[in-house]
């Protein structure tokens, strides 16, 4: 369902975890780089990959209810792996407008990789999803897909946007997870199955021994979004993007450079 045309334009709402979801923002903004945008970050909950589905599946779907009342949005993007392989159905069965979903990058994956074996890195909650069995079994079913839970290259990426220097030892340990597999040595393409992963693609290249094709659904994501408001008439210009935390202001202040480069200038607290 496209949004509807006739009312004012509210913004486009990103929620994650933390500032992995920039990476989805990022693509989005390239085809509408006017859109108002809220972008949500529950740093109290983090990190989703640890916690049972039962506690994703009432958390997630209650802060989003929150952030709709207050915001008021057009769309509501869950730009978090995780959060989308567990709850995406939840969310959308209690929100009246349109919710897009980020999953695992297995089709294009299947369709890029020469040698048959895929690497897929995402969060403990991700690997172990039935969603990531369907997909293999619906669009690699002859390829070899091998997972490996990875949850500190969250932390990598967090600390990448603060502007410090990621450990390299997380980054190798990750590679490592999935090379040391049966078949690893064969990995020609990686699925970046948690949207913090992308930001650190290139310490991920540079841990590798080849080249990797590496893959993440951020641009189908944003061209989904783009189509959903196809209809919709944006701001000539852009305005100041709103960052909510569920966290403490105060833990931002690392983060301002990053935020202010992604037109995310006003802070507030859930």
């Amino acid at each position: 369902m496209k949004a509807d045309k006739t009312r004012s334009p509210g913004p486009l709402l990103f929620f994650d975890t933390g500032v992995g979801g920039l990476s989805v923002l990022r693509e989005a903004k390239k085809l509408l780089p006017n859109a108002p945008i809220v972008y949500a970050a529950d740093y109290a909950g983090m990190p989703y990959g640890m916690k049972s589905e039962d506690e994703l599946s009432t958390r997630i779907p209650l802060l989003l209810g929150r952030l709709v009342e207050r915001y008021n949005p057009m769309l509501v993007t869950i730009a978090c792996n995780t959060a989308s392989t567990v709850a995406l159905d939840v969310v959308r069965s209690v929100l009246d407008i349109s919710v897009v979903g980020t999953v695992p990058a297995v089709k294009p994956a299947s369709q890029m990789t020469k040698t048959g074996v895929i690497g897929l890195l995402g969060t403990q909650a991700t690997i172990r999803q039935p969603y990531v069995d369907r997909l293999a079994t619906e669009f690699a079913p002859t390829k070899q897909l091998l997972r490996f839970g990875a949850p500190d290259l969250v932390h990598a990426a967090e600390a990448k946007l603060r502007g410090e220097t990621p450990d390299q030892k997380i980054i190798d340990a990750a590679v490592a997870g999935l090379i040391r597999q049966r078949h690893g040595n064969d990995i020609d393409t990686v699925i970046l199955a948690c949207t913090h992963f992308p930001l650190v693609q290139e310490e991920l290249q540079k841990s590798f021994v080849r080249d990797i094709q590496f893959i993440d659904g951020s641009q189908g994501i944003a061209r989904r979004i783009a189509h959903l408001t196809a209809e919709i008439k944006w701001p000539e210009a852009p305005e100041n993007g709103v960052f909510v935390t569920t966290g403490s202001l105060a833990e931002l202040k690392r983060y301002r450079k990053t935020l202010n480069g992604f037109g995310l200038t006003e802070l507030e607290v859930l």
